[in-house]
């Protein structure tokens, strides 16, 4: 799989151990920066990141943050993401197999290298589930595209 990878100058403490978790998992990792010597700003990153998830450029990607919590939230501005930040492997496997999400998002500050290993190996393990979750992801894109959820089946 190719990983697309992200982060902010926080996050970049991080980024080497992430890194090595994806490619000793087998997976391809596209690095879209920061590399830690100047400052950016999360949007940023986190725009660059998001495009190349919906142009298929990557299958899914990962963005790190301070806190993790901006970095979905400027993601989650591109149609057709589904990034969600995750700080245990319960929520990385339900973001995965319940909502689809396609961009995992994870804080530098709170999550250690045994921790955040753990996340990402579920996250990219799980697969997304059928069913009530299918209809409730294509809600998700009928909200995206400004109509109402609620008559979907």
């Amino acid at each position: 799989m190719r990983v697309g990878f992200g982060c902010d100058p926080r996050g970049f403490v991080a980024k080497g151990w992430i890194v090595a978790t994806l490619r000793q998992l087998g997976h391809e990792c596209v690095d879209f920066g920061t590399d830690g010597r100047h400052r950016v700003d999360y949007p940023d990153i986190a725009y660059v990141v998001a495009r190349a998830v919906v142009e298929a450029q990557v299958d899914r990607a990962i963005l790190v943050g301070d806190t993790g919590v901006g970095m979905p939230i400027a993601a989650n501005k591109i149609k057709g993401i589904r990034a969600t930040f995750c700080h245990d492997e319960l929520s990385a496997y339900v973001a995965r197999e319940h909502i689809w999400a396609n961009v995992l998002c994870l804080s530098a500050n709170h999550a250690d290298e045994v921790l955040t290993r753990r996340i990402v190996e579920v996250w990219l393990n799980t697969e997304a589930a059928g069913g009530r979750h299918e209809r409730r992801v294509r809600k998700i894109a009928a909200i995206e595209e400004g109509r109402d959820p609620r008559g979907i089946e």
